[in-house]
């Protein structure tokens, strides 16, 4: 039998993580799916665009440090994440809109599935989460993990 590209399974898993619960649940679910189907697995860390700091003078060096710091903070938790699951994870930290740069990465990377962890914000309820936005740019399956 003669398979078609995509359809025996995901090879290339992208999930997006900012440091919430959900988020390191989508991690952790995104992991266990990558080890059992033997894909590879792409961590994307989006971390917004301080707007604010620039009206705030001596701001913007405080927010850029807290940044980078909270991104190698990711960056070590991964790398914990994929020594316990057994599997070798790709992190990639990004600055921006997180719908954006997951799109991207995922469409540049041909990503066969994409796992986000649900929003906790009351407001997404009203006008649409990250997830809810991947899922209806209907370009992946998405996975929403609670």
């Amino acid at each position: 039998m003669v398979f078609e590209l995509g359809t025996d399974g995901p090879k290339v898993i992208v999930v997006g993580v900012d440091g919430s619960d959900t988020s390191l649940r989508a991690g952790a679910y995104a992991a266990g799916l990558a080890r059992r189907q033997g894909a590879r697995l792409v961590v994307v860390y989006v971390a917004g665009v301080p707007t604010a700091s620039v009206f705030a003078p001596g701001a913007y060096a405080a927010v850029e440090q807290a940044i980078t710091e909270a991104t190698e903070d990711m960056r070590r938790q991964v790398e914990a994440g994929s020594v316990h699951a057994g599997i070798r994870a790709e992190f990639v930290a990004v600055r921006g809109d997180p719908y954006s740069e997951i799109v991207r990465v995922a469409t540049e990377l041909r990503a066969d599935a994409v796992v986000v962890g649900a929003s906790s914000r009351l407001g997404h309820r009203f006008v649409g989460s990250l997830a809810v936005r991947l899922v209806k740019s209907g370009k992946w399956p998405v996975t929403v993990v609670p």
